[in-house]
């Protein structure tokens, strides 16, 4: 990636028209329909948590995290992670990663849930979500649902239904 002049940065509020176009790039329209999807258009990100990858003036790369509940435990849902398809493989999802975790963890939140590639997300620490003890609105494989702990005991506390909670 040496040859990318790479900036991460926090996402601004006016990322929102690039970061819609890529994800329209990247997973297209049938996006809309996931059940991850549903359940973060209750909430938008938390800018604290959701940033972008530019290189020049060019967005290359989103992660957004938004808020969500399992019961009464408050959760992160990580998501969308996006990377433009023609820069895929140069590592900027793994550096979105990384920051916006560790901006998770700086926060004191105590658990981050997704739905992706448990061999992608495995390498910062997810793992399989057990069967029954979260559910989210709407169908999901199995081995998609996936959780990290950021604080030792919050996958105890949360349990139930997932749900975003609605925008005010």
């Amino acid at each position: 990636m040496s040859a990318l002049s790479l900036v991460i940065r926090p996402e601004h509020p006016d990322d929102g028209p690039a970061i819609e176009r890529l994800h329209a790039r990247a997973f297209g329209p049938g996006r809309f329909a996931r059940t991850a999807y549903r359940l973060r258009e209750g909430a938008g990100p938390l800018p604290a948590l959701s940033f972008t990858a530019l290189v020049g003036t060019y967005l290359v790369g989103s992660v957004r995290i938004g808020p969500a509940r399992a019961g009464a435990e408050p959760l992160l849902v990580l998501g969308p992670l996006t990377v433009d398809p023609s820069f895929d493989g140069r590592g900027i999802g793994a550096g979105l990663m990384r920051t916006s975790l560790e901006a998770a963890r700086a926060g004191g939140h105590a658990l981050v849930i997704l739905v992706g590639d448990a061999p992608y997300y495995g390498r910062f620490g997810f793992t399989p979500v057990p069967p029954g003890h979260l559910v989210l609105p709407g169908p999901v494989d199995p081995a998609r649902f996936l959780w990290l702990e950021l604080s030792e005991g919050a996958r105890a506390r949360a349990r139930g239904n997932v749900s975003a909670p609605l925008a005010r």
